[in-house]
């Protein structure tokens, strides 16, 4: 597999990651629609960024993130919860994952791992948070191997179906 990991100009490759995810969490044309647009203005904050996985010409697995923000909606919605279980300070001087997918024909090979870890490797925050669905699922287990653990857990996001974890790790994060 030749296998390239950099960055990435994700505006103008929003709707092949799209795919990806879409084909990773099972996203239909109308929700795809709706995360194009989040996307497209996550993209514009400041300290954005975000890095592919290409395998040849097609990108198979992207993650983005950014200076978590206390006016940002994620924040506004997380902060409740974190505050219950005295993390509240976790929003600050934070990294956050926005966003991490790898196409389900190139999960568990390592993708996942190295564009979260090099995403991270490039912040100036002392850690990092994310939201995962609360959930025993590979991806909980690969952000524990990393040093992430739980802050809140069923976390309710209005217009989602399940209810999500929110997880924070030190940066760097821990290396195998």
């Amino acid at each position: 597999m030749d296998l390239a990991i950099g960055p990435l100009d994700l505006p103008a490759h929003v709707d092949e990651a799209l795919a990806v995810q879409a084909a990773a969490f099972g996203l239909g044309p109308d929700e795809v629609a709706v995360r194009r647009q989040i996307v497209l203005r996550h993209m514009t904050y400041p300290g954005a960024r975000a890095l592919g996985a290409t395998v040849g010409d097609d990108l198979v697995g992207f993650v983005y993130g950014m200076p978590n923000d206390r006016t940002h909606w994620w924040s506004t919605v997380v902060e409740p919860y974190l505050r219950a279980q005295d993390h509240e300070e976790w929003l600050d001087d934070s990294f956050v994952i926005t966003e991490l997918h790898v196409h389900p024909h190139h999960q568990n090979r390592g993708i996942g791992r190295t564009l979260i870890t090099a995403i991270t490797d490039g912040a100036d925050e002392p850690r990092s948070i994310l939201s995962a669905i609360d959930t025993e699922s590979p991806a909980r287990a690969l952000y524990r191997s990393l040093g992430y653990r739980d802050l809140a857990r069923q976390v309710v996001f209005p217009s989602a179906a399940k209810p999500y974890a929110v997880m924070g790790a030190p940066l760097p994060l821990r290396r195998r």
